[in-house]
């Protein structure tokens, strides 16, 4: 008889490595590299040295996220990969990466950005460009989780097909 395959630890792990490489792209690229915002721009402007200071250890903690959320995910991987019943496909790996990072973007742009207003995408945008800001990063999160869920589906479909399931 044979042993059906679980593609979720797969999935799992692809999912927790994708929010944290999401937290990994917006700290270096928005925060640090593009400076357009910082975790608490919002409430504490970063226009003294002070002010920089602060948000600097906020973004610190944010990276902090993103290294401890990439740590779990290659542990997660690791395990993953030792399981003779997880099927080691690389098209399933990249699509829920890529769900992990829509989801990073989904949560973190309406919490973040949305509800508790602690920063913007584009800090420094006048109204109402910062909000159309905040809309397009919400919308690259949903792009991102339906090409990670089309990515996945399309894999373990030809796959279920190659193996006869």
């Amino acid at each position: 008889m044979k042993t059906r395959l679980d593609s979720r630890p797969l999935i799992t792990a692809g999912f927790v490595l994708g929010v944290g490489m999401g937290a990994f792209v917006d700290g270096i690229l928005c925060h640090q590299i593009l400076q357009i915002h910082q975790m608490l721009s919002n409430i504490i402007f970063p226009d003294t040295l002070v002010k920089a200071d602060i948000n600097m250890f906020w973004d610190g903690l944010f990276d902090a996220f993103a290294w401890t959320m990439t740590l779990v995910g290659i542990v997660l991987l690791w395990k993953a990969a030792k399981n003779a019943n997880v099927p080691k496909l690389t098209q399933v790996l990249v699509g829920a990466m890529l769900v992990g990072m829509g989801m990073f973007n989904l949560i973190e742009g309406v919490i973040d950005h949305h509800i508790l207003q602690l920063h913007h995408v584009v800090q420094r945008a006048v109204s109402p460009a910062q909000l159309y800001w905040d809309l397009a990063f919400l919308a690259s999160g949903i792009v991102l989780l339906c090409a990670g869920c089309y990515v996945i589906r399309r894999s373990l479909n030809s796959e279920a097909c190659a193996s006869g399931i």
